[in-house]
Order: C-alpha cells, then structure tokens, then sequence
C-alpha cells in the first residue's frame, strides 16, 4: 500500500512536524496535524484517513487522553486503522481498543523505533488492517494475563507463537524467530484456536480474535 492518507496527534509540535516531514518525503498525504484529542476527532470526522498516527498522552491532563480519542474514533468511524505511537504502555484502555477482531490497530513506544522504515511500515501494516504492537506491550499487557484458566491449556510454546501473532507477524516471521517450520507454525496455531475455542467462522478473524482473549483476560 503506498500513498497513505493520514492523520496525525501529536501534542509536541517538534514531533508533529518531524512526522509530517517524513511521511511527505515517503509519498504518503498528511490530512491534518494537530495537537489534542477534540481537534483530532474533527479531522477525521472531515478528512476520513486511511489511518491516524495517535500520541497516548495529550492536553489536558497528559494521561491517556489520545487513548481514549482512539476509542472516539473507532466509536464514531468503525474500522478507521489507528496507530498509537507513545513513549508509555498504558493498560487500562488498550484491549478495549483491541475489542472487536477487525484489526487496523497499533501500538508502538517511540523509544523502541529505531529506523523511520520500521515505523513506515508499520503505519502501512495497520492501514492495511493488521494488528501491531510493540513487544514491551504486549509483555506488560500479558503480564497481568499469566495464570488465567482459559489460557492455562496453552503450551510455553503455543504462548510465543500467540505472543508473536500479537506484534502482527507473519507466520514465516514466526517460524523463523522462533526457529521451527512454517507447518509446525500453522500447527500451533490450530491449537491454539482449538483450545481457545475459535472455530471458524464468516465474520470473525480467529488470529486477532486469540490475541484479545489474552490481553483482557487481565482487564
């Protein structure tokens, strides 16, 4: 996917231009730029983006304001791909965001990007609908998970494959970070929809859907 319309909050101003700098000069349209949650809805109620570049802490209270404008967002525009980009993990609201299986949402900490390529792409990921988080995320989102009856028949192994499922990877990148076969990959993730209860269906993606079941379990 190249060409991206996006929207951008970011209450730092030096950010918000850095970002709209880079995703210019990579051929991708920024909307608008703007600085807290209110300004952020009216953009994308006007512009309708391919996906929202989100900061979690903004005006006024810098605590989880752009969290919950993402909600606002998702609420108002079902299925509008946002991408949270913070230098903080906050909990409290991030599998709620997760809710639903559609997918189109991402979630890394600013500190952890070390190339502007590896945030690109997973600004393009999450526009084209995947899942992508950070791994500090999704340890501390799992973290409150550990011991949870409904994962208690999931395998140490079938627990990484799930863990790397939720950064958005492929099952190749599965395969080769954990160093097994793609079928062995396919395998585990058979069982665990098995053992998570996720038949098959039309209107369900069983991949995300396995990966909320773990996040709030601990909400």
């Amino acid at each position: 996917m190249t060409g991206l319309r996006v929207v951008i909050a970011e209450d730092s101003g030096i950010l918000r231009d850095g970002l709209s700098y880079l995703l210019v000069d990579r051929g991708h349209r920024v909307l608008a730029a703007v600085a807290d949650p209110e300004a952020l809805r009216i953009a994308v109620d006007e512009h309708r983006p391919d996906v929202a570049v989100i900061d979690i802490r903004m005006p006024p209270t810098y605590t989880d304001e752009g969290l919950r404008a993402a909600l606002a967002v998702r609420a108002a525009h079902p299925g509008t791909p946002v991408l949270l980009f913070s230098q903080y993990v906050e909990t409290r609201y991030a599998a709620q965001l997760l809710a639903g299986g559609a997918g189109g949402v991402g979630y890394l900490l600013k500190d952890r990007v070390a190339e502007v390529g590896e945030f690109v792409d997973a600004l393009t990921r999450v526009a084209g609908g995947a899942t992508v988080l950070d791994p500090e995320v999704v340890t501390q989102l799992f973290g409150a998970a550990q011991g949870v009856a409904e994962l208690a028949g999931l395998s140490e192994r079938e627990r990484n494959v799930l863990a790397l499922m939720a950064e958005g990877r492929s099952n190749a990148a599965i395969a080769s970070a954990l160093f097994l076969s793609v079928g062995a990959v396919e395998k585990h993730i058979t069982s665990i929809f098995g053992k998570l209860d996720l038949p098959p269906t039309e209107t369900d993606h069983r991949r995300v859907l396995a990966v909320l079941r773990y996040l709030q379990s601990g909400t």
